[in-house]
């Protein structure tokens, strides 16, 4: 499976002022609002997350951007569509030959811009319309810059990943900052969103902690880990008192799965890897199981379901996946490492069908000693699912 890319070549980040301004940005896209990103090179833009595109704020985004802006001269802007390269390969969009696989293309049309047009190139549920790629303009953007920026904030929003951008300033001489304060529009540095999850984990702290017995573990502890931005909470799961003295400690990292781990999905083997896990560690006597708030291999449970529509029309679980833009896989692990280096536990015993898992780790400083295999039966409804992890996903069943 293609891993995404490590963000070590990323801009700077600054840290506990970052994570203020990405949240603020994060929540603004979500509302439907546009943001100002830079980079850089001093390129900034107007960006809409495309999901939440309608007439009217297509309309509101092209008027502000012509304002007083170095890219809006005379009221004259050029929108572009922001998406992965993985959604315009799927769109025939000829993206194939620009950048690498995790590259981030900027696509525009001759003519006024079509709100319903862009909305439809976005989301592959909605039925496309004809011609709807017709006369595209295609263009890679900088690997770290200000159209990169924008989609990589909409993932970190659980939103598609796709951005409505319009320039409003191509050089350093250009007051970026005091427009967006005079417009009352939340600015970002596209550096801060590159380092953000890289940041988040870094500033992971316990919050809280209590004793509760579970089923198949009843010596059981759980302690909750908050990043210094207060979003979501990762739980470690603290079954005995696993101690590196005594060996290497059995650990299961479990991606959270409402469908599979609350409501019983058969669609996954979810809700019997998180189960049997505890059931595990507890036979063991010691170790730790860590929910990780990744939902959806790291999309979300909203573009997990859109995924689960695609998967009906025929896709298989990766494919559905990168028809939405994503990566197959947009987990990462360094919350984990940093969460296992603060339980002590620098050395482990994976407990994972997923090879992936263990480089990963291995990458952020804990030592893997062994991948203790971890499956269970098949049911008619996840056999095909099962088979594309392990043909396309590379996971040893």
């Amino acid at each position: 499976m293609t891993q995404r890319q490590d963000n070590n070549s990323a801009p700077a980040s600054r840290s506990n002022v970052s994570l203020l301004a990405v949240d603020r940005a994060v929540h603004e896209l979500r509302r439907g609002r546009a943001i100002v990103i830079t980079a850089g090179d001093g390129a900034a833009v107007l960006a809409l997350a495309a999901e939440a595109l309608t007439p009217e704020l297509l309309e509101t985004l092209i008027t502000t951007a012509s304002l007083d802006t170095a890219g809006g001269a005379g009221g004259e802007v050029k929108v572009e569509l922001a998406i992965t390269r993985r959604r315009a390969i799927r769109l025939g969009l000829g993206g194939d030959a620009l950048g690498d696989e995790h590259s981030v293309l900027a696509v525009s049309f001759a003519g006024k811009p079509d709100a319903t047009r862009l909305a439809r190139l976005t989301d592959p549920i909605l039925e496309p319309a004809p011609n709807d790629t017709g006369a595209a303009i295609v263009r890679a953007s900088l690997r770290h810059g200000a159209d990169a920026a924008a989609v990589a904030l909409a993932k970190i929003a659980r939103l598609l990943p796709a951005t409505v951008v319009v320039s409003i300033g191509e050089s350093s001489t250009f007051d970026t900052a005091g427009w967006a304060a005079r417009h009352d529009i939340q600015l970002v540095d596209g550096g801060d969103v590159f380092q953000h999850e890289r940041t988040t984990a870094s500033t992971l702290r316990r919050v809280s902690e209590a004793a509760v017995p579970l089923e198949g573990a009843e010596n059981a502890q759980i302690i909750a880990y908050r990043p210094q931005d207060g979003g979501v909470e990762h739980l470690a799961i603290v079954i005995g008192e696993p101690n590196m003295n005594e060996g290497p400690a059995l650990v299961r990292l479990h991606s959270e799965c409402f469908t599979g781990d609350l409501l019983g999905s058969l669609r996954c083997d979810c809700g019997d890897q998180l189960r049997g896990a505890i059931s595990e560690i507890g036979i063991a006597g010691s170790g730790v199981l860590l929910y990780l708030a990744q939902e959806g291999r790291g999309i979300g449970l909203v573009n997990k379901l859109r995924a689960y529509t695609l998967q009906d029309g025929g896709l298989d679980t990766l494919d559905a996946n990168e028809e939405l833009g994503f990566d197959a896989d947009e987990r990462v692990y360094l919350p984990a490492a940093q969460m296992l280096k603060d339980l002590g536990l620098e050395k482990i015993k994976l407990l994972t069908n997923n090879p992936d898992k263990v480089v990963a780790l291995s990458t952020f400083g804990i030592d893997v000693t062994e991948r203790v295999p971890h499956a269970f039966p098949a049911n008619k409804h996840n056999e095909h699912y099962l088979e594309i992890k392990k043909a396309k996903g590379g996971h040893l069943f």
